[in-house]
């Protein structure tokens, strides 16, 4: 009994081996879903093109009725660009529910359950692989931005951490999306359920025009909303003006998401398996 016990207890992989099995379940699953991306190009093309029409619509359609002299002394387009960063990932989020939707209706989950992987593999490569397909996102419109206009008026280096707050905020919609995709189960559904949620956040906010010009009863929601505190502390790092409090209000959002949306998905996947 006691030889029996001990050759059980060697048969359980070590804390560093399973940590690295699962790092290598996770990246196995986000190649499979980047060339999935790959592999169906008209969602590809449709998630790059989306962005590209919301810059050159504000910029040249709405830009020249809206007006920010009182928050910023620079033209619309700075104060655009940066809204346009934080919309675009919000908006790709509704990508993750669906993904994750269509996978579950697929029958995808229960292959991967026969298969000897990591459990964790199949969230964290759906979140890791949307983080990827939005650095992309995130080049495009900053190359369209740079093309119509947009200008940096603080340095590269805090350019550079904006898009990386950008990226962080994507990576966290995409565990709070994954929550909608893992409840749903169905395409249709997790689409049709994600628009009203993010709607709100995107038009209630500080992406487009300064909050002040919005109704009393609405500043309170639109001041301090995520999306709002992380389109500020975006444009802040790219054309100046106060930065410290939009970007720890930022983080503190990324983080109490982040301490709810991934306990919550992980409990609604051990549900499904």
């Amino acid at each position: 009994m006691e030889i029996a016990a001990r050759g059980c207890a060697l048969e359980i992989p070590s804390i560093p081996k399973r940590l690295a099995n699962g790092l290598r379940d996770t990246i196995t699953v986000t190649s499979r879903n980047l060339i999935n991306l790959i592999r169906v190009p008209r969602l590809f093309v449709f998630t790059m093109i989306q962005p590209v029409i919301f810059v050159v619509l504000f910029r040249y359609v709405f830009g020249g009725a809206i007006a920010v002299s009182s928050v910023s002394p620079f033209p619309y387009v700075d104060y655009l660009l940066p809204g346009i960063f934080i919309q675009t990932v919000v908006f790709g989020a509704i990508t993750t529910a669906i993904s994750m939707a269509t996978d579950l209706q697929s029958g995808l989950l229960e292959r991967f359950r026969a298969l000897p992987m990591s459990r964790t593999a199949f969230l964290a490569g759906r979140t890791f692989s949307d983080l990827m397909r939005n650095v992309l996102v995130v080049a495009l419109i900053a190359g369209v931005g740079f093309a119509v206009g947009f200008r940096i008026h603080t340095n590269a280096l805090l350019f550079i951490f904006a898009m990386l707050l950008v990226l962080l905020f994507s990576y966290v919609l995409s565990w709070l999306f994954t929550i909608v995709g893992l409840a749903l189960r169905d395409p249709e559904s997790a689409q049709a359920a994600s628009f009203p949620v993010m709607a709100p956040l995107v038009f209630a906010s500080s992406a487009f025009v300064p909050v002040d010009s919005m109704p009393t009863w609405l500043q309170g929601f639109a001041k301090y909303q995520p999306v709002s505190v992380t389109a500020s502390a975006v444009r802040s790092l790219s054309i100046g003006g106060p930065t410290s409090s939009f970007l720890f209000q930022s983080l503190l959002w990324c983080a109490g998401i982040l301490l709810v949306a991934v306990p919550i998905a992980v409990w609604l996947y051990r549900r499904l398996i």
